[in-house]
Parts: structure tokens; sequence; C-alpha cells
């Protein structure tokens, strides 16, 4: 079976966000290190790095993935703009190598009416950038960046597997990036999910631009759009327009036996209990 999780909560300290992850029944889990929603948060404090790692390593739950700002973006045209997202995105970066998190999920970014052409070579510039200041300040860095698949609301890149792709390959860094498949966001997207033959081509189109071995999480979530409506509306598992047969094949490809799947529905704890029973109850022993 898939190890399941969730996003969960840090507050009160990171170190918190394990034993809220135990409760609800997590065998994986993310988090965000700092306030999702501002530019710049204090330091990690070390007895708050020891507490994580200790508690972490009791537990015996993990990988840990991180997910980034929302504010980021690394497609940014604007200079300041764009040297903002790289300077928090490398402050991300840190703290999740101190941390021992080995996953940094990020949005690759919005072009802003400037292109899409434009918008990947900017991201992949971005990347590179801070990769290289995060070498500078931190030996042999631990964690990986994990582009997250989009809805392709306005002007975001990555709602196309051929997008990633590409920013994977001009990055200098290949091997230290991998994929997060969003269902809901693939879904939007166009890509279906909700037959054997649809949910087989979905997955055929991923492999054949993306190697096996950079998909390295997956978000579960149902949408509540329609197919191809490229907006982005997290719904609970099997409410939503992909429903349960969809997750159904997710939960028993046995390519992803070794893959994370992290929930990102709404409802919080107890909505969130109930959708990993739901979805451990879809496997086939």
């Amino acid at each position: 079976m898939p190890k399941l999780g969730a996003h969960v909560s840090i507050a009160g300290g990171v170190h918190n966000s394990i034993a809220r992850a135990l409760e609800i029944g997590c065998d994986t889990f993310q988090i965000f290190t700092k306030n999702q929603r501002q530019w710049n948060a204090p330091p990690l404090k070390e007895e708050d790095i020891v507490s994580f790692k200790k508690q972490l390593l009791d537990s015996g739950i993990g990988p840990v993935i991180a997910h980034d700002s929302y504010l980021i973006n690394l497609g940014a045209i604007n200079e300041d703009s764009f040297e903002r997202s790289v300077n928090t995105f490398i402050d991300e970066l840190k703290r999740c190598h101190f941390l021992d998190v080995c996953y940094l999920v990020t949005h690759p970014g919005s072009h802003l009416g400037e292109g899409e052409d434009k918008g990947i070579k900017r991201i992949a510039e971005g990347i590179d950038t801070a990769w290289s200041s995060l070498e500078k300040e931190v030996n042999d860095p631990s964690v990986s960046i994990l582009l997250e698949t989009t809805a392709g609301q306005g002007t975001n890149i990555g709602y196309k597997f051929e997008q990633l792709a590409e920013i994977i390959e001009r990055c200098s860094i290949p091997k230290k990036i991998g994929v997060c498949l969003d269902t809901c966001h693939i879904f939007a997207a166009g890509y279906d999910l909700t037959t054997e033959d649809g949910y087989g081509s979905t997955m055929d189109q991923f492999y054949s631009m993306i190697p096996k071995e950079k998909l390295k999480a997956i978000h579960l979530n149902d949408s509540k759009k329609e197919i191809g409506s490229r907006v982005d509306r997290h719904d609970n598992i099997g409410d939503g327009k992909i429903g349960l047969d969809g997750f159904r094949m997710l939960m028993n490809d046995d390519r992803l036996k070794s893959v994370p799947f992290i929930l990102e529905t709404p409802g919080g704890d107890e909505a969130y209990k109930k959708n990993l029973g739901l979805l451990r109850s879809l496997v086939r022993w």
C-alpha cells in the first residue's frame, strides 16, 4: 500500500506537526516551514530543529515534504519581484535542509502575460540562481525541488507535462529536481482520470515526458470543477468530478507504490481522517 498522509499545521512550532500527523493516521505528511502568506520569517531556532528531528525519528513516519510560500513566483520578469522570489525560495530550501526535509514542493511560476516560453526560461533561471546561492551557504544540500503540476489558472505554468520536462531540462541541476503530481490540478488542466482509458492515457503521457524516478510525490485532491476548467478548487475524495474510480486506480497502480500520497482536501483534520480511511479501503488486497 502506498504511504498516505496529509498537509498538517505547524502552529506552535514546526515540531508540533508530527503529533498532528500521527493523530490523524498519517504514514507521511507535508508542512509549510514558515507562514506561507508572508515573505519574511524568523530563522528556525536550534531547539526547534533538534526537537523536530528527534520526534520525527521516534515517530517512524515519513518522508516529510514541505511546500513553499504561495508568494514566490520564479517566473516573474520584473527584476525586483524575481529577486524577492529567489531570495525567499533560497530561505525555504535552507529550512528544509536544516530540518532534514527531503523535498520542497513549488508551483513553477506565472509568466504574467510575457508568454509561456519566457516564463519557462525564467523559472529555470530562478531555480539555478537559488541553488547556486544555496550551495555557497550550505555544504551538500540534502533537499530536492519538486515542481508541482498546476491547473493552468491565469498565466500559471506547469499545466502541461511537457512544460515541467522543459524546465527540468533547462536547469543545471536536473538530478535535484523532481515532480509532484496533483490530481485536482491535472484534471482541471484537461487530463482525464475518471476512466481506465483516460487514466491509462494520462499516465502514459506523463511517463513519456517525465522519467519514472522523477515522480516523488502525489497530491491527492478531488476537483470541484469539470475537466479542462483550468480552475483549481480542491474537493474531498469521491465528492468531486474525478470520483472514486480515479482514486481507486491511483491507489492500485503498481508504479506508484513507493510514491508518498498527500491529501490537501478541505475540512480539516476530521475530513483528513475520513479521506485517509476511504483511500485505504480502495486498495485491492
